[in-house]
């Protein structure tokens, strides 16, 4: 087998032959001329990862990193299978669900005097404990609780044994690299290796390690250890709520075959063609974009530079939540991974 493409490598190869996810030129220039317009709002630039995001710490600091590192190795599937019955957190007197079920979670659990973002703790952490940790307001635990455990304490005993205790010894070893600090994560914490094969070449998504790298990015305000001076290099983070928002603007769209799965809620594997297809076209179809905002900037001489794809799919992220009702004719493709 030949060797491993890229998020970005990968996200063009599925495109240019994909049979049931289409990237629509004309859809791509439409979401480029709304992100265009945006181009100097908080929305678009690093600062609002903690301006817009009041669960995301505001310190930058050990801390605050290893909180970050503790989120990111439990960032996955939160969907639900019902949007009126699913795992809600409250915090501060707030009921938060999806992603933000999380870090209300683990904000919630430091406010207890919980330490669940020391590894000391975590490596050895016990399935009630987190459980506990985890616990939520409604009727619908939080998914995948066992693999959430495999993965915690897995990635807690890699911190412990190869980086004194802390991923800031992680981030030190990258050298300011964005993409060095993304192969040590895949490289030392086997549940970042999101990979698979695809018509005979192996391609990675890296959905979890890339937005470790950019929350990091995020947190630290492109500073310091977070001074990365490749992070536009890093592709979008192929998951389920992207596409979504990428259909619903029209810069994608699904043959009526998979449309029809997707409306029947069909449950896909991590790996099957069409998924494949949904998350490969999506981090291409935002390569598209960010090229049409490059060409938009020139045409009016007004170029921000700090406009990346990390910051792209934080907005789009952020549009699929808040637009959640108006997007319910596009389903999202389901899939239950420790991936995304």
């Amino acid at each position: 087998m030949e060797s491993l493409l890229l998020p970005k490598e990968a996200g063009k190869f599925i495109a240019e032959n994909s049979k049931d996810v289409f990237i629509v030129d004309e859809g791509v220039k439409k979401v480029a001329e709304m992100l265009f317009e945006k181009r100097n709002t908080k929305e678009l630039d690093p600062t609002g990862w903690k301006l817009l995001h009041e669960l995301n710490p505001q310190m930058m600091n050990e801390e605050s990193i290893n909180w970050v590192f503790v989120t990111d190795t439990l960032n996955f599937s939160f969907w639900s299978e019902n949007d009126d019955n699913k795992c809600l957190i409250k915090y501060k007197g707030k009921l938060h669900s999806g992603f933000w079920s999380l870090c209300a979670a683990i904000n919630r659990a430091l406010d207890e005097g919980i330490p669940i973002t020391s590894a000391s703790y975590f490596a050895n952490i016990t399935l009630e404990q987190l459980r506990n940790v985890l616990s939520s307001d409604s009727d619908i635990p939080m998914p995948l609780i066992e693999e959430r455990l495999r993965v915690l304490k897995e990635a807690g005993n890699v911190l412990l044994k190869k980086f004194d205790g802390s991923f800031l010894n992680c981030i030190k070893k990258s050298e300011n690299n964005a993409q060095k600090l993304l192969m040590l994560v895949v490289e030392n914490f086997p549940s970042y290796r999101d990979e698979t094969v695809f018509q005979g070449k192996k391609v990675a998504f890296y959905k979890r390690a890339q937005i470790l790298v950019a929350d990091i990015w995020g947190l630290l305000e492109g500073k310091g250890y977070g001074l990365f001076h490749d992070i536009a290099s890093l592709s979008m983070f192929a998951d389920y709520r992207i596409p979504q928002a990428l259909v619903y603007l029209g810069a994608m769209k699904y043959s009526q075959e998979l449309m029809d799965k997707l409306k029947q809620g069909v449950l896909f594997q991590s790996g099957d063609c069409q998924e494949v297809e949904i998350r490969g076209c999506s981090i291409w179809c935002i390569e598209l974009i960010m090229h049409r905002i490059r060409e938009l900037g020139a045409q009016k001489n007004c170029v921000n530079k700090e406009i990346n794809s990390i910051l792209v799919d934080y907005y789009l992220w952020d549009y699929a939540k808040n637009h959640r009702k108006d997007m319910a004719n596009v389903p999202i493709h389901r899939v239950r991974c420790i991936y995304y």
